[in-house]
């Protein structure tokens, strides 16, 4: 059976680096994501002053518990979120003068809560234009810690950064949480943290941060599920077999969940404890799913969605409208190209069944617009990208890939670029 070589999780490897950045000693990373936005956050923590040596397959991160090695320094986060939400947030705890700055596609992307906390928690910080944008500047002069209040309705992310702040703090941290996204994702936080020395507790919405810092450890980087995500739909719309190893039973990332939707459209799936398979059927079934907790693999479900024997109704997805793109309506759209019915609420998708034609997707610079409408691509030749480049955010090789992977099954793919 084909298996397909993923590159390391890009959720896994931000925390990774910030976690290294603010650990007590050297901190060695195993097969981290080499992309666009892990490239730009280790950048950003050089240009902190941490000293991080990278060789092919390890990354090592000289750890500052105090801060920043630099008392100035200009940071550019390019399109990354991670990069533009947990470096202010990084640097915050330390002492010194950091402004930071990102694309226009970040400059977009909101920041408010974030930054409001982090004002509630004493933190001297100024938006430079846009108010809950970037750029931005922060006097930094350490952070007491304490309660504060969150709204992380809008990206988890919000949430990960003010965890991962509180064992930097000097008391820790009380963070009451009054709406959540993408839950999973800070699962995955509090699990690396314990992994660095640090236990967050949890009591109903309020989440418990000690103060201590953390410890310096080896860190080994699982595959990333949102990208195997467009492995395993390909297997599925194709009626073929793939296995991605190194994501299994014990995998951190909730997207991995995106493989019981599959299940549920008549796939075949089995989760060992060392990878994934997911085999085809030869047909799909429509159905109706909430992905709010998984919903960066929403644009995969829909670019499959026409393949299914009724209608696809995506729901409670309101947050995928402030990623790098809305992609709600860039499905939507590209759905509509390739001549498809498409119907969309604020929070809700639902496509009906139908023939793809040929078309050009309008990629909006999303990475995943591209990686998720490839797919449609093993059914429907012809298909081709205004931007194919954009896959250099996450997964650089994603074209060299997905060919290779459909080249083995026989099946000709158009040319991406």
């Amino acid at each position: 059976m084909p298996a397909v070589d993923i590159p390391g999780s890009k959720s896994v490897t931000a925390r990774a680096l910030f976690l290294a950045a603010a650990a007590d000693g050297v901190t060695t990373l195993v097969r981290p994501l080499r992309s666009d936005d892990t490239e730009g956050f280790a950048e950003g923590l050089a240009r902190l002053g941490y000293r991080v040596g990278r060789t092919p397959d390890t990354w090592q991160v000289d750890g500052r518990p105090q801060g920043p090695a630099l008392p100035e320094a200009e940071v550019y986060c390019r399109d990354g979120a991670t990069t533009a939400r947990f470096l202010p947030t990084l640097a915050a705890a330390g002492h010194g003068s950091y402004r930071f700055d990102a694309s226009e596609q970040m400059r977009r992307r909101p920041l408010a809560p974030l930054t409001r906390a982090l004002r509630d928690l004493g933190v001297d910080l100024r938006h430079e234009a846009a108010e809950g944008h970037h750029p931005l500047r922060i006097e930094a002069a350490g952070v007491e810690g304490g309660e504060v209040t969150l709204d992380a309705g809008q990206s988890s992310q919000y949430l990960t950064a003010l965890l991962l702040l509180g064992p930097l703090t000097r008391k820790g941290l009380r963070i009451r949480v009054t709406d959540l996204v993408s839950a999973p994702y800070v699962e995955i936080t509090i699990a690396m943290m314990r992994s660095f020395g640090v236990e967050v507790a949890r009591e109903g919405e309020v989440f418990v941060v000690p103060a201590g810092g953390y410890r310096a450890t080896t860190y080994a980087v699982e595959p990333d599920a949102s990208t195997a995500s467009y492995f395993f739909a390909a297997a599925a719309v194709t009626g073929r077999e793939v296995t991605v190893p190194g994501l299994g039973r014990g995998a951190l990332q909730g997207d991995l969940g995106f493989v019981d939707v599959l299940r549920r459209m008549g796939a075949e799936v089995e989760i060992a404890e060392d990878g994934t398979t997911v085999r085809g059927t030869g047909s799909l079934r429509g159905l109706t799913v909430a992905m709010r907790d998984i919903s960066d693999t929403m644009p995969t479900l829909a670019a499959i969605a026409p393949f299914a024997d009724g209608p696809v109704r995506i729901e409670d997805v309101a947050n995928t409208r402030v990623k790098e793109c809305d992609r709600l309506d860039a499905c939507a759209e590209n759905l509509r190209r390739l001549g498809i019915e498409v119907a969309t609420g604020e929070d809700w998708i639902e496509i009906r069944p139908g023939t793809p034609a040929p078309a050009e997707i309008k990629t909006f610079g999303d990475h995943r617009i591209v990686m998720s409408f490839a797919v449609t691509g093993l059914r429907t030749p012809g298909i081709s990208f205004d931007d194919p480049g954009c896959v250099k955010k996450t997964f650089p090789g994603f074209h060299e890939a997905f060919g290779e992977l459909a080249a083995g099954w026989g099946i000709p793919l158009t040319p991406s670029r």
